[in-house]
């Protein structure tokens, strides 16, 4: 049986990262035949697309899921069949649900070369799937995926997730020693998969995505990212260790985001009361309503690596940062949220904005709570603020 997330096998010498790592090509098949008997994902399957059959007879409701998860899989022998079933619906998703997709700066970059490209995070799935459909449509390899553990609750999601190339980051390991420890061996896969096995990876500038609109770096996860090298050769310049990387920031800008609305109640519940409190299965919804929901107009921007003239981990967040606003594209939603907040009127481009653009954002707008309005506009105007360096970063 294929090793699965249950069974950690960290110390394994001849696979130092079995229990992070993406599936590879000869665990394909195990995983989908193991998959296509999970009992948990056949019912989350039935209870979304046959409901009443799941609630009455469950055990047929179970089989059909069954049934259907091994034709849709038929003929995915390896990873990169996994992927190219994946692509036929990102398609799908971006026929429908947008209403275009641009690509810059990816023709500037070798690609016979591995890159660590580091994002702005607005979207639980898109943001490393857009990257990965521009990168197949210019004929190269997809990237390895960062995904925190904290979304991978149930083993099915797992599965599914190291499928598509997704390797996992420790957020819920308990104590320094342990942390360290799991970081420790984020960092070598990371450093392995670059330099060694010459395999791009994606990950998010910081943990979660921006809520509020504003993209900013940690600098811990540039810590992170030299640990490795740095604990092994301690005379190793730090510049050199995140050359050695080829980090390259990337802009992902969309016009509207299916969840804002969500964003700006969990915004209101932290302002309000403290706290926000996430259902149980509120990422699913989320992945599935990014998916789904309109997005207007998205644009993906790669950028330039950074280089080895960094001696910080401040130095190289501040340069992600510049790269990334810098790129990031403003739609008329943002300039028309900075405009109904009535802030820097000076920076609103109003020649940019059509009648049509102005009917859609007060459309969408008329349909938000008027106790989100506040955070659900700050969402767009920010990055208009933050371009122009109006922004106060605490």
């Amino acid at each position: 049986m294929t090793h699965h997330n249950d069974a950690p096998n960290a110390l394994n010498a001849a696979d130092p990262w079995a229990d992070i790592r993406p599936y590879t090509d000869n665990e394909v098949a195990d995983v989908l035949a193991h998959l296509a008997r999970d009992s948990e994902l056949l019912d989350a399957l039935t209870r979304f697309r046959l409901p009443r059959m799941a609630l009455w007879v469950p055990p047929l409701a179970r089989k059909l899921a069954s049934h259907a998860i091994q034709r849709e899989v038929k003929g995915v022998a390896t990873v990169r069949d996994f992927q190219m079933r994946i692509a036929s619906y990102m398609d799908r998703m971006i026929r429908t649900t947008t209403d275009a997709f641009e690509v810059a700066g990816l023709d500037k970059l070798d690609p016979n070369s591995a890159y660590l490209f580091i994002g702005n995070h607005r979207d639980i799935s898109l943001d490393p799937a857009f990257v990965n459909y521009a990168l197949y449509q210019a004929g190269r390899d997809t990237v390895r995926i960062a995904i925190g553990d904290n979304l991978l609750k149930k083993p099915y999601v797992t599965d599914l997730m190291r499928l598509n190339k997704s390797f996992i980051v420790p957020r819920s390991a308990r104590g320094k020693r342990a942390m360290l420890a799991a970081y420790q061996q984020l960092s070598a896969y990371i450093r392995y998969s670059i330099t060694d096995d010459q395999h791009s990876i994606w990950m998010a500038q910081r943990e979660g995505r921006a809520k509020n609109g504003i993209d900013r770096t940690d600098p811990a996860i540039i810590k992170m990212l030299t640990m490795a090298k740095r604990n092994a050769e301690r005379d190793m310049m730090f510049g050199e260790a995140v050359a050695e990387l080829k980090l390259v920031p990337v802009s992902i800008s969309y016009e509207y985001d299916p969840c804002d609305v969500q964003k700006a109640q969990e915004l209101h519940d932290v302002a309000t009361e403290g706290s926000y409190a996430k259902s149980e299965f509120e990422d699913i919804r989320s992945i599935v309503a990014g998916i789904t929901g309109d997005k207007g107009r998205v644009q993906l921007r790669f950028g330039s690596p950074v280089g080895a003239d960094m001696a910080t981990p401040d130095e190289v967040a501040a340069e992600i940062d510049r790269q990334v606003i810098g790129g990031y594209r403003l739609f008329p939603s943002h300039y028309l949220a900075l405009e109904a907040l009535g802030e820097a009127p000076e920076l609103v481009a109003r020649k940019t904005i059509t009648r049509q653009d102005r009917e859609r954002f007060q459309a969408r707008m008329a349909a938000v709570p008027e106790n989100l309005r506040p955070y659900w506009l700050a969402q767009y105007a920010n990055p208009v603020k933050h371009k122009a360096g109006r922004l106060t970063l605490t």
